[in-house]
């Protein structure tokens, strides 16, 4: 196949999404075929050096590349760090059009710019996130899962975007092992490992400390773990949760399956804030592929040059693999005449 065609959604108007795409872009000219879904305010002020075709939404994608008019803004609904109402329906609107472009197949994969949550859900209420938005969509055969993948740490979640103290009652054996399972199949087929190293991080501190500080891992996690190894997609643990991520980054598991939002994403980020290595989220058991930076909308240094695009090239990068790996797979499976 020549280069993967990958269609990016740029987020809010008013946030740092614009700025690092461009730049993202810049950094893998010729790796990819882009097609940007945005508006014609971004792309004049942001992408006007990347010598792409303007086109309106509804036309044929031409190869190459393209910026695609989504929505008609005017340059107040754009300021960089105001936020506004029109800003919060475009970046939803921006979002629809380049789904429907990887749906139909006229894209290979799906790279969404940082996206307010909070804008989003006065559009669209109940939003909360991409994660969600797109398994409602894309109806996968099992749950999607979010992981923050960097070069030396890979973390999965069991639970998202959900407030803490609701987190516990989210939490079953079905639903971790169910984890479990679309991580080891990803990292398998769409990775590459042929046989993935799975930890599962504990809930209790010391892993409860054979039953001192809570009973969960006996209760909830270990079944889970029973259940994943029946399926064929087996996970080690439950380990403590302030051990287990130094392990995976220091090379002794592929993934870590982290309980909750937090839990998982605080070690994700420090490595990239002081160790320089940018995560992607990616959505794991969609039948679509989907990347994104770890990092949302930053509209207090939007505009200032300040924004790096180190996370959006990588999740550019990812988001070409893992196409390339799955079309590589149907080749395989087509048969021979």
């Amino acid at each position: 196949m020549g280069p993967p065609r990958i269609a990016v959604s740029l987020g809010d108007p008013s946030g740092i999404g614009p700025e690092v795409t461009a730049a993202a872009l810049r950094a893998v000219e010729g790796e990819i075929e882009p097609y940007v879904f945005g508006d014609p305010v971004l792309f004049a002020r942001e992408l006007r050096g990347l010598r792409l075709p303007v086109i309106p939404r509804g036309s044929p994608l031409p190869r190459g590349g393209a910026l695609v008019s989504v929505t008609a803004l005017r340059p107040s609904d754009a300021r960089p760090g105001r936020p506004g109402p029109a800003g919060a329906l475009a970046q939803l609107a921006f979002l629809e059009a380049a789904f429907d472009a990887v749906r139909r197949g006229a894209c290979d994969a799906l790279c969404t710019a940082p996206v307010s949550k909070a804008q989003v859900a006065r559009a669209l209420p109940g939003f909360v996130g991409h994660t969600e938005w797109l398994e409602a969509r894309s109806r996968p055969r099992s749950r999607s899962v979010m992981m923050l993948a960097g070069t030396r740490l890979r973390v999965a979640l069991v639970t998202n975007h959900v407030a803490l103290g609701d987190v516990r009652r989210r939490l079953t054996p079905a639903r971790v092992a169910g984890t479990i399972a679309v991580v080891h199949r990803a990292l398998r087929d769409d990775l590459g490992i042929v046989r993935p190293r799975v930890a599962l991080a504990a809930w209790n501190p010391h892993a409860g400390e054979e039953g001192v500080f809570g009973d969960e891992e006996r209760t909830l996690l270990r079944p889970a773990l029973r259940a994943a190894a029946r399926a064929g997609t087996p996970a080690s643990g439950p380990f403590p949760a302030d051990s287990v991520f130094s392990r995976a980054a220091l090379g002794e598991f592929d993934a870590v399956v982290a309980l909750y939002h937090d839990q998982g994403l605080i070690p994700v980020k420090l490595l990239d804030a002081v160790g320089g290595d940018p995560a992607v989220n990616v959505t794991l058991g969609l039948p679509i592929v989907r990347t994104s930076p770890d990092h949302g909308v930053a509209y207090d240094i939007a505009g200032k040059g300040r924004a790096s695009p180190a996370s959006m090239i990588a999740a550019l990068g990812l988001a070409a693999r893992i196409a390339r790996t799955r079309a590589g797979r149907r080749a395989r499976r087509r048969p021979t005449r």
